[in-house]
């Protein structure tokens, strides 16, 4: 018996239409005199360089990753859900392990979809793994943690290969001060002085079933630290924070305030007063997105599975 491989319908159809015979291999594995099968939630994890797109969420006119995924679904699977990140990366930003939800009806293996998809992506963009979940389940609801990290070059010429992806700062820093800066973010605070102005807001709002942020700026930091990584390239500054929930350019808005503490600007000690004016004045100056990676989102075990 030959091994039959998932089609979607509107692609039979306009193959048997060109042929004038029917398919003897390439059957759909769905019959359209049957009732539809039932939607299935999936799960995916995605890595993706996000250099040359506008952000993860789908706008109007915009190479984004989320439209991207969206349009590979439909030419994989014939149905086009919009994919529900677990959050919103912004212009730039890249991720080793983004996660993204929706429901299809397409009968097809999880192998296969993750393959097919690899097929269909930019090259900039790669599924690393695929699998269907519990309907309740949602990339973005149901994250209990998430972890970033954002890259720093510390030598005097940055590598074209590690450009794309580090903020180059070769001056001075009293790293003691930085990581001092690093722990005033432990636990529960107020993060509204780290949270962007936003000139974009509306034009994302307009986009179809745009991801709101919650009203609250009140997040809970479990780890926030430095470590120094010796490259092959050069040294890196690494700051890696966990939490339950990140505000829009939130890490990156970190990262500037502690660079400024690095450099003598700003004091460790005046953290905490940052964080009470609840104003973003009062932080320091937003680091660039091409250093930030989202590395990790966590999930409750059962939720997810």
């Amino acid at each position: 018996m030959p091994k039959t491989e998932y089609i979607p319908p509107s692609l039979c159809s306009r193959q048997a239409a060109r042929s004038g015979t029917l398919l003897s291999k390439r059957m759909p594995l769905t019959d359209l005199t049957q009732p539809a099968p039932e939607l299935q939630t999936w799960k995916l994890t995605l890595a993706y360089d996000g250099t040359d797109f506008y952000g993860w969420q789908v706008q109007p006119g915009k190479y984004t990753v989320q439209g991207e995924l969206q349009n590979a679904l439909g030419r994989v699977t014939g149905e086009a859900p919009l994919p529900q990140g677990s959050g919103r990366t912004d212009a730039g930003v890249h991720a080793l392990a983004q996660v993204a939800s929706f429901a299809l009806r397409a009968p097809i293996p999880a192998e296969n979809l993750l393959r097919a998809l690899n097929r269909t992506l930019p090259a900039a963009i790669r599924v690393i793994d695929a699998q269907t979940v519990r309907s309740t389940f949602h990339a973005r609801h149901s994250a209990v943690a998430k972890t970033y990290e954002y890259r720093i070059f510390r030598g005097e010429i940055c590598p074209p290969f590690l450009a794309r992806y580090v903020y180059a700062c070769p001056w001075p820093m009293n790293l003691g001060a930085l990581e001092e800066a690093a722990a005033q973010f432990l636990g529960e605070h107020d993060f509204l002085s780290f949270a962007a102005s936003d000139p974009d807001l509306t034009t994302r709002k307009r986009a179809p079933e745009a991801e709101q942020e919650p009203v609250t700026a009140i997040r809970t930091i479990h780890h926030s630290a430095w470590e120094r990584r010796q490259e092959e390239a050069g040294e890196l500054l690494v700051y890696r924070v966990r939490g339950n929930g990140f505000l829009h350019h939130m890490v990156r808005n970190l990262v500037g305030t502690m660079l400024d503490v690095s450099r003598g600007h700003l004091k460790a000690a005046d953290i905490p007063a940052i964080l009470a004016a609840s104003s973003r004045s009062a932080a320091g100056p937003t680091a660039p997105a091409r250093g930030l990676i989202l590395h990790s989102v966590e999930y409750d075990e059962q939720e997810s599975s």
